[in-house]
């Protein structure tokens, strides 16, 4: 029998095909002759993982994923860090990849072994196009059609206005924006707000289009997402939650209409799915935060009740699905799952083809 004993973790980086500022670094684990991977993360991700989290992996069995995420949060929690957690959940993917290949079948018939979806419904975001400045209609008309679940849309906060000036002029972006589309859109405040103009936005905005306000503030503010919560906004929060974060505090004091979970960002899936049966039982969906667009993939596949569909991020995931050894493609918005062993994030080895 195949040992399922991790015997050393390293990363590797991909450099064909890569633009500048991509990610491109790759966490590998070995064990029984096979390799485990995750990314593309950030150097400095994959630093963290190399240089803190190597040493508490070695000789973890790849299987037992709750005595190998314990392992990493033990370690990380000396140095508590957005890239410590990102670093988590990367090599807690890594480990899930490995289990696949040891067991020879995806990563879903892991999570869910009686079956699960062969493809999930997508949503669309493009955060660069911000609904308070954008001119070009036919533009989020192209995205629209693209039969996504419905789109997602950046809408950042002008520093020099008022607060009541800013909530009017993103209001009433909203507004137009939903009825150039005929159908309601999410926006992500990507964090540039602040807790008046999220109110004074809560107060004025027509939610008839609007399928959620994600991430307003900076920083977790639990009781001012509290606050907006109990409004008629519906409010979409959970990128930000940390491997050692209570989601009960987040999920049952705030309870907003979505959790943006990011899957590697949280922890790992070992950690998602810890986060995925509070969420479900106070009936909250989840709904993957596109950065760690695979992994979140096989947890909506595994989960449909759960997880009614998954964030593709139009201007990024395209350039980070070239790193794939198998890259995913949409059809008519909706994500087939790769039915190799593993999740599908083994990084290729031979150059790209030359664009022509």
């Amino acid at each position: 029998m195949t040992s399922s004993t991790i015997e050393r973790l390293e990363i590797t980086q991909v450099h064909e095909g890569v633009a500048p500022g991509d990610d491109a670094v790759f966490v590998e684990v070995h064990g029984g002759g096979l390799v485990g991977s995750y990314g593309p993360v950030s150097e400095r991700i994959g630093s963290y993982a190399k240089d803190t989290l190597a040493s508490a992996v070695r000789g973890a069995d790849a299987t037992d994923h709750r005595d190998l995420l314990e392992r990493m949060r033990a370690t990380a929690r000396t140095t508590p860090s957005d890239s410590a957690s990102w670093a988590v959940g990367a090599v807690d993917c890594a480990g899930w990849d490995l289990h696949g290949h040891l067991a020879d079948g995806p990563v879903t018939s892991l999570l869910a072994p009686t079956g699960s979806q062969p493809s999930v419904a997508a949503y669309a975001s493009w955060l660069s196009q911000d609904l308070a400045k954008i001119d070009d209609f036919d533009r989020l008309r192209r995205v629209a059609a693209g039969g996504w679940s419905f789109t997602k849309w950046g809408l950042r906060r002008a520093p020099r206005d008022t607060s009541d000036a800013a909530a009017m002029h993103m209001a009433q972006a909203v507004e137009r924006c939903a009825q150039v589309l005929g159908t309601a859109l999410a926006v992500d405040a990507v964090g540039t707000w602040t807790p008046t103009v999220a109110m004074a936005f809560a107060r004025i905005v027509d939610t008839t289009g609007l399928c959620w306000l994600e991430d307003p503030l900076p920083h977790h503010d639990l009781d001012t997402y509290e606050l907006l919560a109990a409004t008629r906004l519906p409010l979409a929060v959970g990128e930000r939650a940390h491997c050692d974060e209570d989601p009960a505090g987040l999920i049952q004091y705030v309870r907003p209409r979505a959790l943006t979970l990011d899957v590697v960002g949280c922890g790992g899936l070992t950690r998602a799915l810890q986060i995925l049966a509070v969420a479900r039982a106070e009936e909250i969906p989840i709904y993957p935060h596109g950065r760690s667009l695979v992994p979140g993939l096989h947890l909506a596949a595994a989960f449909p009740d759960a997880v009614p569909t998954i964030e593709y991020r139009l201007q990024w995931e395209p350039r980070r699905q070239r790193l794939y050894r198998l890259p995913l493609q949409p059809e008519h918005g909706h994500i087939h799952l790769p039915d190799t062993p593993g999740l599908g994030t083994t990084p290729r080895s031979t150059p790209w083809p030359a664009q022509r």
